[in-house]
């Protein structure tokens, strides 16, 4: 499976950005689907996963409240809307899917791409 990752940009601290993930096919059912991130001199970190049917989400704690996932299944495209952006959300941000992205069980991995949020 490839991934497509697009939507990274430079904003200010406040403003919204929205990621999207096309995926060339849907291995299974139960895959999920999301985004991890790594920031200048840190290890890569989770961000948020969703399964194709919509109803498994997950979130790490530093993006809840801001950040909102979705899929669209017949689109294979999955998109991450980020609002309320701050600083330390500036990352690589790599598009992911596997069983649980969530615990790394990660199949296929995604170019990624910058955003950056200036302060």
């Amino acid at each position: 499976v490839q991934l497509q990752a697009s939507g990274g940009g430079l904003v200010q601290a406040g403003d919204s950005l929205r990621l999207s993930c096309v995926a060339s096919e849907r291995l299974f059912s139960r895959y999920t689907i999301g985004w991890c991130r790594q920031a200048p001199g840190k290890e890569r970190e989770f961000v948020a996963q969703i399964n194709w049917s919509g109803d498994n989400i997950e979130y790490a704690d530093s993006v809840k409240g801001r950040f909102t996932i979705s899929s669209d299944a017949a689109k294979n495209t999955a998109y991450l809307q980020m609002n309320n952006l701050k600083p330390e959300d500036t990352a690589v941000y790599y598009c992911a899917t596997g069983l649980r992205i969530a615990t790394t069980a990660i199949d296929a991995w995604g170019r990624g791409t910058l955003v950056t949020v200036s302060s």
